[in-house]
């Protein structure tokens, strides 16, 4: 008995100590989830800022965290000049996502939602750059 606490304790210990963050291979180094949701943020673009989100994904809850970030990043360039009408278009375009595979079960599903909204985004972005005559 005194050994199989001696194990659980030493194992608790071990895990608590030397849980490093989790790392990921995007752009051909190992980054942290943070790192990436910090390089999608300093793209110049929508455009750029979903290639990172495609080149980095994990297809599971983490790809929650990278869509976020691409999801402001393209807002950014349509957001400001959205009425009101078209901003509750939008945002029912987000909810039809959020809605769309609401009673799946696994991680992979949340990865499947963030891409779902990102993309949304990044269609709002390039509707709103091709009127304003703009190229990012």
């Amino acid at each position: 008995m005194f050994l199989r606490t001696c194990l659980a304790v030493l194992a608790v210990v071990v895990s608590v100590t030397f849980t490093p963050a989790r790392a990921m291979v995007c752009m051909e180094k190992s980054m942290t989830l943070d790192e990436v949701v910090d390089t999608i943020s300093a793209q110049n673009g929508c455009e750029s800022a979903m290639k990172v989100f495609r080149d980095c994904q994990l297809t599971a809850s983490g790809d929650v965290q990278l869509g976020a970030a691409v999801e402001k990043k393209c807002e950014a360039d349509f957001m400001p000049g959205l009425k009101a009408t078209q901003k509750q278009a939008y945002r029912r375009e987000l909810r039809i996502c959020d809605g769309k595979y609401r009673n799946k079960s696994g991680t992979m599903y949340l990865s499947f939602t963030a891409f779902c909204r990102a993309e949304v985004a990044q269609r709002y972005s390039r509707r709103a750059l091709k009127a304003g005559g703009a190229g990012r």
